[in-house]
């Protein structure tokens, strides 16, 4: 048989590559695309609100590219799946496959290795990587624009944070959060005595955490019955502490994957919300399996013998599954930050539930 001559390694290497090589330029191509929107967005930005140079803009559009093409993995797995696979039949490859003897898990299953080493080293390395790239281009984006740059930016996005502190509670309101939540812009602080009393309101432009305090710059502190005062620096109590503080302000994907779990701890102990820093740690532990189901899924439309016709409509249908699935799955994630069900089931259920749905769909077209 010619599936004995070629050698099942060889195979199943060749297969393999199709697959990696249609996933990576689907993802390249998606990210160049990503690239080129936001340095023009950034072009935009310095043409309103200052002259910064083409080569900082393009270092910093490159340094946020990370972050932004991580969640395009599942995407390009999806498409390049299909795109390997309809190659393949195009080819007849597939129909001397099957001839061969092989089920379509066998000449799946290189597919399926190649997604689930992507989702792996996406998660371990690509986030880190991702996250410390963000960081240090949002450093370079305040240098270059400015304060004032990120409190036009903030829109309808400021935060909230509840705190205890040694001279009692606290309530801040933050335009922006950077240095995973050591470093606070626009903010407004309304301090609490023990008793609950009202004491006084702080507007600021900069808040930093210490050790023990919220250190506060150009601060203008009001109190019931006394005029507003102008301090350089004010100091607000808190128990948070700067060595393993959460980014409670920010974004939970500026997190590591590595840090999550220590972060979601302090958290927790600080008695502040964690719910969004779970359901980020359980979408990056969930991204193997969910690498793997975008084979299954792509594999449910893309199987078809060009001969028989109807593959376009077949591609359609799939491209409208799986963007019907990245909804649910985000109307998931979202019912799960709002609590109303526990993160992993938020994140893992709609993950299985396509996995279900793709394996009924390929059970029945080859075994009918």
């Amino acid at each position: 048989m010619i599936i004995v001559g070629i050698g099942t390694a060889t195979l199943n290497w060749y297969v393999g590559r199709w697959f990696l090589t249609t996933i990576l330029g689907t993802f390249l191509l998606c990210s160049a695309l990503i690239f080129m929107i936001d340095f023009v967005e950034l072009l935009r930005q310095a043409g309103k609100y200052g002259s910064v140079p083409a080569w900082l803009l393009a270092w910093m559009a490159l340094l946020r590219l990370p972050a932004y093409t991580e969640f395009l993995l599942p995407f390009a797995i999806m498409t390049g799946s299909i795109a390997a696979l309809l190659q393949l039949s195009r080819k007849s490859e597939l129909a001397v496959m099957r001839a061969g003897g092989m089920s379509v898990w066998q000449f799946l299953l290189p597919g399926f290795i190649v997604a689930v080493t992507l989702g792996v080293f996406a998660t371990t390395l690509y986030n880190p990587l991702a996250a410390a790239a963000r960081e240090k281009a949002e450093a370079i984006f305040a240098d270059a624009f400015g304060r004032d740059v990120n409190l036009l930016r903030a829109k309808s996005g400021e935060s909230w944070l509840r705190q205890n502190g040694i001279d009692g509670q606290s309530v801040i309101n933050a335009v922006r959060a950077s240095n995973q939540g050591l470093t606070l812009t626009g903010v407004i602080v309304f301090v609490y005595d023990n008793d609950g009393g009202f004491v006084e309101r702080i507007d600021a432009a900069r808040a930093d955490l210490k050790e023990g305090y919220w250190e506060l710059r150009d601060a203008w502190v009001s109190g019931v019955g006394r005029e507003p005062q102008k301090y350089d620096f004010y100091m607000v109590s808190t128990y948070l502490t700067p060595d393993r503080v959460q980014d409670a302000l920010g974004t939970a994907i500026s997190v590591s994957f590595w840090e999550l779990p220590g972060l979601i701890e302090v958290a927790e102990k600080a008695k502040l919300s964690a719910t969004t820093l779970r359901i980020q740690y359980e979408l990056l532990l969930s991204r193997p399996l969910l690498c793997f189901a975008m084979v299954l899924l792509a594999a449910t439309v893309s199987l078809r013998s060009f001969r028989s016709g109807g593959i376009q409509t077949m591609v359609v249908t799939g491209m409208v599954g799986g963007l019907g699935f990245f909804l649910l799955a985000e109307v998931s994630r979202q019912i799960g930050a709002a609590g109303l069900v526990p993160p992993w089931a938020a994140v893992w259920l709609p993950v299985v539930l396509v996995i279900l749905v793709s394996l009924t769909v390929l059970l029945h077209q080859e075994d009918g």
